[in-house]
C-alpha cells in the first residue's frame, strides 16, 4: 500500500494506493448519507462490492459523450431526491467521466459538499481524480465548464485494472507517458526499461502500484504549487500534449480516446519544439518510440483539416489574450509554455504530418 498526501491546507487529502476500496470507503462514510455515482459499465460491474446503510446509487450513462451539463445536473438532481444534505457525500465510482461529472456536482450542491473519488481506469487514478479540476463539456468544446472542488479523499484500487479493456488501460498510460516525460526524466527512463510490460493489464500489474503512486507524487506536488492553475503558475504544464489533443478529440467526434489524443498531441508539441530548436530529436524519438511500444498512435488521423483544429485550439483554457498556449518539451523531464507561435508556424507543424 502506498500514500500520496495532497498538502492544501484545510483542503489537504490522502491518495490511498492499494487497499481494498470498499472497506476504506465505508471508514470514511462514516454512515452519512451517500450518493454513489457509477456510469453503467461500472455500476454493473461493481454495483454489489459498494453497499452502505445510509447509501443510494445513481447512473448516467457512458462516456464523454454523456459529459455534459444536464447529466451533471440529473446527479444533483439525484442527491436531492436522495435526501442528501450538506453533511453527506457524493462518491464517484468510475472513469474520469465520472469523477469530473460528480466532483462538480458536489462543487455546486448546497453550495459545495463532500465527495470521495474511487477511480477504476488507470487514467482517473493517475490524472483526473487528482488535483479537484472538475468539469463538463459544451458543443463547442472540452472541459469549458466548470469548477475548483477538491476531493475528501482519492481511493485507488488497482484490481479495478484486471476489468478494463486493454485500449482503455492504453489510454491511461498515455497520460503516465505524459507525466513522466514532462516532470522526471528517472521516471520515464523506468518506464522505457520496462516498455514491454505496458501494453497490457496482465504484465502491467506488478509495476501498478509504483507507477500509479508515482504519478500521483508528481502531480500532488504540481497541485500543491499551484491549486488552480494560475496565470504564471505550473499547473498548466499538466497539459502537455493537451491543447492539439483536445481539438483532436473533439474533431474526431470523440471516436478517439482522450489518452489515444494525448499522445497523439505529444508529439506534435514535440514537433513544435523541433521547429524552434528547442529540444532534440533523439528526445522526440524515444518519447515516440515509448507511446508505440504502449499501444499508443503517435500521428493524427487523416481528414482533419487545419483550420478546424486551429479554430478548436482558439478554445482552449489555458489561451490568453487571444494567444494559443503550447506547452512544449525542452528536455525529459523538463516543460515551458509557448504562447507566441504564429498561425503559419502551427499550420506548417500540422501539415508536416501529412507530407
Amino acid at each position: 500500500m502506498k500514500n500520496v498526501r495532497v498538502e492544501l491546507g484545510k483542503r489537504s487529502y490522502d491518495i490511498v494506493i492499494g487497499e481494498n476500496s470498499s472497506e476504506l470507503l465505508n471508514k470514511f462514510v462514516d454512515n452519512r448519507r451517500t450518493l454513489l455515482v457509477f456510469d453503467d459499465r461500472t455500476k454493473e460491474l461493481y454495483s454489489e462490492k459498494f453497499a452502505f446503510a445510509n447509501e443510494a446509487k445513481y447512473s448516467f450513462g457512458r462516456g464523454e459523450k454523456d459529459k455534459t451539463v444536464e447529466k451533471m445536473v440529473s446527479i444533483c438532481r439525484a442527491a436531492v431526491n436522495a435526501g442528501l444534505n450538506r453533511s453527506s457525500v457524493l462518491v464517484a465510482i468510475g472513469g474520469g467521466v465520472t469523477g469530473d461529472m460528480t466532483g462538480f456536482a458536489a462543487g455546486i450542491l448546497l453550495r459545495g459538499v463532500d465527495f470521495i473519488q474511487v477511480p477504476t481506469s488507470l487514467l482517473a487514478m493517475v490524472d483526473s481524480s487528482v488535483g479537484g479540476k472538475t468539469a463538463v463539456d459544451l458543443p463547442e468544446g472540452k472541459n469549458l465548464v466548470g469548477v475548483f472542488h477538491q476531493p475528501q479523499a482519492v481511493l485507488i484500487d488497482p484490481e479495478f485494472l484486471n476489468t478494463l479493456p486493454v485500449r482503455e488501460l492504453r489510454c491511461g498510460m498515455a497520460e503516465v507517458i505524459k507525466m513522466a516525460a514532462g516532470f522526471d526524466a528517472g521516471f520515464f527512463e523506468k518506464l522505457e526499461a520496462h516498455a514491454e510490460m505496458l501494453a497490457a493489464v496482465k504484465t502491467f500489474m506488478p509495476l501498478a502500484i509504483e507507477v500509479i503512486g508515482r504519478c500521483c507524487e508528481l502531480k500532488a506536488d504540481v497541485v500543491r504549487r499551484d491549486e488552480t492553475e494560475s496565470v504564471s503558475g505550473v499547473r498548466e504544464l499538466l497539459n502537455f500534449g493537451h491543447t492539439f489533443g483536445h481539438a483532436i478529440e473533439t474533431l474526431s467526434d470523440f471516436s478517439l480516446s482522450h489518452g489515444e489524443c494525448v499522445a497523439i498531441g505529444m508529439v506534435i508539441a514535440g514537433r513544435a519544439a523541433l521547429l524552434r530548436n528547442m529540444w532534440s530529436e533523439a528526445f522526440q524519438s524515444r518519447l515516440i518510440t515509448l507511446l508505440k511500444k504502449a499501444g499508443l498512435p503517435v500521428a493524427p488521423p487523416e481528414g482533419m483539416p487545419f483550420p478546424d483544429i486551429l479554430q478548436l485550439m482558439r478554445r482552449d483554457k489555458k489561451n490568453r489574450d487571444g494567444r494559443i498556449a503550447l506547452i512544449l518539451p525542452e528536455s525529459l523531464g523538463k516543460l515551458t509554455v509557448k504562447r507566441d507561435f504564429t498561425d503559419d508556424e502551427l499550420r506548417q507543424v500540422w501539415e508536416s504530418f501529412y507530407d
